[in-house]
């Protein structure tokens, strides 16, 4: 079994990004927290190249928000349960690239911290969340660009269903990581709550 690597607690503080992990809420196309936390992993170089994505949005004049990253197994099962729609959500039993810690969901904000308009909320299962969806206006297609050149010039490639969804390169070659891992980094963040809620 590959080695499983050491996740990095990505925060608000030590970053200069926005962590607001959907999952940790109702807010997202489940209706319901997944999370029982809303803290905020990745893989080192994930992590690494997520610090350059902050300094090139910065460029910008934004600021980075993060929706997801490292997701727990037992959540991409409850995320399947609701959609299982392949096209937008991994199946669990393939893996997700979340739950090898290389990928992220996030979107800009702007200097008045209201996130940019992108067209879609974060997780529409439809054509209009597609990249380069046309039927957007052009002051959309110029956000979803900034954001791209953002994670690409940072290393990262994107996900062209989902205009929020970014992971490393070769994604698929990271060991998924075990439930057994993340409890330990999540005890070493010192937070000792299920990793994931519970539902009936």
């Amino acid at each position: 079994m590959p080695t499983q690597p050491r996740l990095l607690h990505i925060t608000e503080q030590n970053h200069d990004v926005i962590v607001e992990l959907m999952y940790a809420g109702e807010n997202n196309f489940t209706g319901q927290a997944i999370y029982e936390h809303p803290l905020c992993f990745l893989h080192p170089l994930a992590e690494a190249g997520l610090r350059k994505a902050i300094a090139g949005a910065r460029d910008f004049g934004l600021r980075l928000k993060v929706l997801d990253a490292f997701r727990p197994q037992e959540a991409q099962e409850a995320l399947w349960a609701v959609a299982p729609n392949p096209d937008y959500i991994a199946d669990p039993k393939k893996g997700s690239n979340h739950t090898r810690g290389v990928a992220v969901d996030l979107t800009l904000v702007g200097p008045d911290g209201q996130a940019l308009d992108m067209g879609t909320p974060v997780d529409t299962m439809s054509p209009a969340s597609h990249h380069f969806h046309e039927a957007h206006p052009a002051a959309i297609q110029v956000n979803r660009m900034r954001l791209l050149t953002v994670m690409l010039e940072a290393g990262f490639v994107h996900h062209p269903r989902e205009w929020w969804h970014y992971q490393l390169p070769n994604a698929h070659a990271f060991p998924l990581i075990d439930s057994h891992a993340f409890m330990t980094c999540l005890h070493a963040s010192g937070h000792a709550a299920p990793a994931v809620a519970a539902h009936p």
